[in-house]
């Protein structure tokens, strides 16, 4: 599959749906919807707000886009970098206790620790 280099509406259309695509296909094999993080000694959970995130932002860039067809790899292995408090007056992180920047290769992680639950969902993957 070809992913579009431009900036234009169409290739970034067209990059929406690919990401859409992936995260269809990646959650037919793993039906748990999570993988083991090394760093984070848990498991980060991919949720419908994760891959909502992923596809409004990453979708932007080719370099982006591409960071999500290495989901697995960078959810299994990426380190922890930085984490901070949430944003008070983002209602996309508002379930979520504290953020964490995690960074594999050229790859960025963003993990949300689950106010209600302590889970770690995905929120955001792309490149650095």
């Amino acid at each position: 599959m070809e992913i579009p280099r431009g900036y234009g509406r169409e290739d970034i259309k067209a990059r929406r749906q690919i990401i859409k695509d992936f995260y269809a296909v990646w959650i037919a094999q793993h039906p748990e919807k999570k993988v083991w993080n090394k760093s984070l000694k848990a498991f980060i959970l991919v949720k419908f707000q994760s891959i909502n995130e992923t596809v409004g932002h990453a979708a932007v860039s080719f370099e982006s886009t591409s960071a999500v067809m290495h989901l697995t790899e960078i959810l299994e292995n990426a380190s922890i970098s930085e984490k901070w408090s949430v944003k008070h007056n983002d209602k996309n992180q508002k379930p979520y206790s504290k953020m964490y920047l995690l960074r594999w290769k050229t790859y960025r992680l963003i993990v949300g620790l689950q106010k209600t639950t302590g889970e770690y969902v995905q929120y955001y993957v792309g490149s650095q």
